[in-house]
């Protein structure tokens, strides 16, 4: 019996050392295991080939590899983007992401009365993905630099420029332009999409645009259109094109952007998973090469900077659409 009794306290012992043993590594086991559990969706409203599609599919590839899930690009054009980001914010599944661009976090509220979400409250803020300056740009007939700014200053409401949309960055940054530069008054007018501003432009329809760089230096270099200046400080993705700044227009910043977020309610392990994930992603030089060709510079950023930049540029753009009383028809 005293037998007995002694093997069985044995066995009580070695269980529970090996519970004790165990205990702590199922637990970190559940940690990494908990989240993604199924294939990642990433909702882009913007067809393919677009900007906010070309950084979608450039880190999918690496956060399927990380994530050991697959990761699902899809495309949901309509509203400037405002309706996959709705898609996004109502999402329950732990597993749908969603890239978008500057105007559904900044300017979209503004001009949607009726807009489905809530920039600031309906979505987790995950990282800037890409930045940009836009290219001033005109025909290459025109002058070139401080020169065609004189003569847009002439011309006042005589010239127009093109923008893919009322409320697009392109849109609201030439009216915070003309309202630093006293005298230019040009009128806008909205295409599709940029490859229509550029024909457009090439055609005289208009005289000037603010476009990326990945669709502005193939017409640059082929000597169809002349750069004026960048919305930003000097750039290493197109060095040889001036400031703004250095051409007559002072304290001008400007850029567009993409950037991956999820819904408000997207759990704590996915958070923490993407952003030791994304970290590595966005520092890889295979990324950040690939986004460079396309005219695009990697970025990536805590959830805390990308809310930041959303605040800032969210207070003016409000100023430019209230000022200029820009509205939807």
């Amino acid at each position: 019996m005293r037998t007995n009794k002694t093997k069985r306290a044995l066995l009580l012992s070695a269980l529970g050392l090996a519970a004790g043993t165990l205990v702590p590594a199922t637990g970190a086991f559940a940690q990494q295991a908990a989240w993604p559990t199924k294939p990642l969706r990433i909702l882009v409203g913007f067809p393919g080939g677009s900007t906010p599609d070309i950084a979608a599919r450039t880190i999918a590839e690496p956060l399927s590899r990380a994530l050991g899930q697959p990761v699902v690009i899809d495309n949901k054009p309509g509203a400037s983007g405002n309706i996959a980001a709705d898609t996004v914010a109502k999402a329950t599944d732990d597993h749908t992401l969603g890239v978008v661009i500057n105007g559904n976090l900044t300017s979209s509220k503004m001009l949607y009365p009726n807009l489905p979400y809530d920039p600031a409250k309906d979505f987790t803020y995950l990282s800037l993905l890409t930045t940009a300056p836009l290219i001033l740009v005109t025909p290459a007939n025109e002058p070139s630099g401080a020169a065609f700014l004189d003569a847009a200053k002439k011309a006042g409401d005589k010239w127009n420029y093109g923008s893919v949309g009322v409320g697009s960055v392109g849109h609201l940054g030439m009216e915070q332009l003309q309202g630093r530069v006293s005298g230019m008054a040009s009128q806008h007018i909205p295409y599709q999409g940029n490859p229509q501003v550029v024909t457009a432009m090439i055609g005289g329809q208009v005289q000037m645009a603010l476009i990326p760089p990945g669709v502005a230096m193939p017409q640059i270099k082929a000597g169809k259109l002349k750069a004026v200046g960048l919305t930003s400080g000097r750039s290493t993705l197109v060095p040889e094109i001036p400031s703004l700044g250095d051409v007559g227009v002072k304290d001008f910043n400007l850029e567009v952007w993409t950037a991956l977020l999820g819904p408000a309610n997207l759990s704590k392990a996915a958070q923490d998973r993407i952003a030791k994930e994304l970290a590595i992603i966005m520092k890889d030089p295979a990324v950040r090469q690939r986004l460079f060709d396309q005219g695009w510079q990697a970025v990536g950023t805590s959830p805390e900077g990308m809310r930041t930049r959303v605040k800032e540029e969210s207070a003016i753009m409000s100023r430019i659409i209230s000022t200029k009383g820009i509205k939807l028809q």
